[in-house]
């Protein structure tokens, strides 16, 4: 088990230096900062730009800015914004709660949707419920995120004023973006519920629950969804990890506090201490996320171990 957990950990450091590697050197591609900063100063020498860039550093070579960026994620450390001289792990701090706020609301709604109409697919397979929901959740996968955002904010804030279209005050702020992100969500997992109830429905426990007399209730609620419970907690918690990532659009729109808005942002201003702050947050994220779901299989199958 000890060589399997460091081989995963290698594996997870690994790619984590090669996304702050390709991140460092994307970002870059942009343009220059100084200019950016030295824009409505008036007159301005190329001397001048040059002190901005000794002043953030971005007179060093590629390399030494990269490692020192390395040195400063260790003890967590991102450096300073550019706009304003804030450490960056602050703005990363006050934003970081929102979206993970936002995350497990999403996920929520998907999980509180999808594994009821998931039962009722399987159950129904074939008729005309399994169908309606199958053809559902097919237009489900088909509408890009930010569209489905824009329509939620003419239809209830701006036409019929029931939500606040933008921010997060109080309960009712978390519906719109939630709801998006949820329905996007659920599309997915109502099929995933589907397919792994309509396996474990053919178990003979099953059979030999059926044949003991209970009820159709308890037969599905109580012993089939415990039993292909495993792949669908496996399942939501994989996909939390790649919501992360994904709620950067809907954030914008909804003008949400969270890592979206202020990686936004950070590209208008080519802030990149704060960009790169963000995507290395949310990819460390989603990377400690799939490690600790290996490291669970390896614990559970030690077939996977040998892998």
């Amino acid at each position: 088990m000890a060589k399997f957990l460091l081989y995963r950990i290698l594996q997870a450091v690994f790619v984590v230096i090669a996304v702050t590697l390709i991140v460092s050197f994307a970002i870059r591609l942009t343009g220059d900062p100084a200019v950016m900063l030295a824009q409505g100063a008036g007159s301005i020498t190329e001397a001048d730009l040059e002190r901005i860039r000794e002043a953030l550093g971005l007179n060093q070579s590629f390399l030494a800015q990269y490692i020192g960026f390395l040195k400063g994620l260790v003890v967590g450390d991102f450096g300073r914004s550019f706009m304003g001289g804030t450490p960056v792990s602050d703005l990363i701090g006050r934003a970081l709660p929102a979206t993970l706020a936002l995350a497990f609301a999403s996920l929520f709604v998907s999980i509180v949707v999808s594994i009821p109409l998931g039962i009722k697919a399987a159950v129904s397979r074939g008729r005309w419920p399994d169908q309606i929901i199958r053809i559902f959740s097919l237009i489900g996968l088909s509408f890009p995120n930010f569209w489905l955002a824009i329509m939620l904010v003419l239809l209830l804030s701006i036409t019929f004023n029931l939500l606040p279209p933008s921010g997060m005050e109080g309960f009712s702020s978390f519906i719109m973006p939630a709801t998006t992100m949820g329905i996007i969500l659920t599309a997915t997992n109502v099929r995933l519920v589907r397919t792994t109830m309509l396996d474990t429905l053919r178990s003979q426990y099953i059979m030999v629950a059926r044949a003991k007399g209970l009820s159709n209730t308890v037969v599905l609620y109580k012993h089939a969804l415990r039993n292909c419970s495993i792949p669908l907690i496996t399942y939501f918690g994989l996909q939390f990890g790649g919501l992360l990532g994904g709620i950067v659009v809907v954030e914008r729109v909804f003008n949400w506090p969270g890592l979206g808005t202020l990686a936004f942002e950070a590209v208008s201003a080519r802030d990149y201490p704060v960009l790169q702050g963000v995507i290395t947050v949310l990819s460390l994220m989603i990377i400690s996320i799939n490690l600790l779901v290996d490291i669970a299989y390896g614990l559970v199958d030690p077939r996977v171990r040998k892998e």
